[in-house]
């Protein structure tokens, strides 16, 4: 009887030893995955935190900055004239496919049903991030200023970080139409690339005011970023002289 009840024992011991060891383990498990899972969590937040303080010292670097002060002088930008052509695709909705353009970047054209509102548009896109070029067709239809940069702008850290300090300059108020401005990247997807030695491309749909008649794609290649030509260029073609320009179209 003294012998079984040593073998129960003996038996009652391993489980109770298993058990242990069991939770121990399972414990372990529990501890780790809290550790990684606050690692990550930790990774996250620091990497939005450096993304954060990094744009609030962009904004304070270029918010003390007048546009001209932004970029190279309008002399060493090495921008081609104006060129003004031909206009067509107003009120020329295509819900979706491809649409090809002749330009490259267009300043007008068939475009979606749809565009991005002052409140909604960014000032900014990077290549991730960039809306449709048929969508931002129709921004030009509603007077907006559209500056396209090129693959070699978007593969330099510094050239991006200045040109988003000027696109910063054009946000901040969503009733102003002289924030009708958007600076967007022009792929080797979208189209040619745009002139030997030109990185920078400014595009206006233009309409005559009074009839909204006479229309003209608007375009100025540039080599250089230049805060001063771009303020030329929205001087000379405000967003009030687009097809479907004026403040009550933002």
């Amino acid at each position: 009887m003294a012998k079984g009840k040593s073998k129960q024992d003996d038996r009652r011991a391993k489980l109770e030893a298993l058990e242990r060891e069991r939770k121990t383990a399972e414990r372990k498990r529990t501890l780790l995955f809290v550790g990684v899972i606050g690692v990550i969590a930790a990774i996250i937040i620091g990497a939005t935190g450096w993304s954060l303080y990094r744009d609030n010292q962009r904004q304070s670097e270029f918010a003390d900055k007048n546009l001209d002060q932004i970029g190279v002088s309008a002399d060493a930008a090495a921008c081609d004239d104006v060129v003004r052509a031909p206009a067509d695709g107003s009120g020329d909705h295509i819900e979706s496919g491809p649409i090809p353009y002749e330009a490259a970047p267009p300043a007008s054209g068939p475009h979606r049903p749809t565009w991005l509102q002052l409140e909604k548009a960014e000032e900014f896109y990077t290549v991730e991030e960039r809306p449709e070029v048929p969508l931002l067709v129709h921004n030009l239809e509603h007077g907006y200023t559209i500056l396209w940069y090129d693959q070699s702008v978007a593969d330099d850290a510094a050239q991006v970080e200045e040109l988003e300090g000027l696109a910063g300059k054009f946000g901040g108020n969503d009733d102003n139409p002289d924030n009708a401005f958007i600076a967007a990247p022009w792929t080797a997807d979208d189209g040619d690339a745009f002139p030997e030695g030109k990185h920078y491309a400014l595009t206006h749909w233009y309409a005559n005011p009074e009839t909204g008649k006479d229309q003209e794609g608007i375009t100025q290649y540039c080599g250089k970023l230049s805060g001063s030509v771009v303020e030329k260029f929205m001087d000379d073609f405000p967003q009030s002289d687009a097809p479907e320009g004026g403040p009550r179209f933002l």
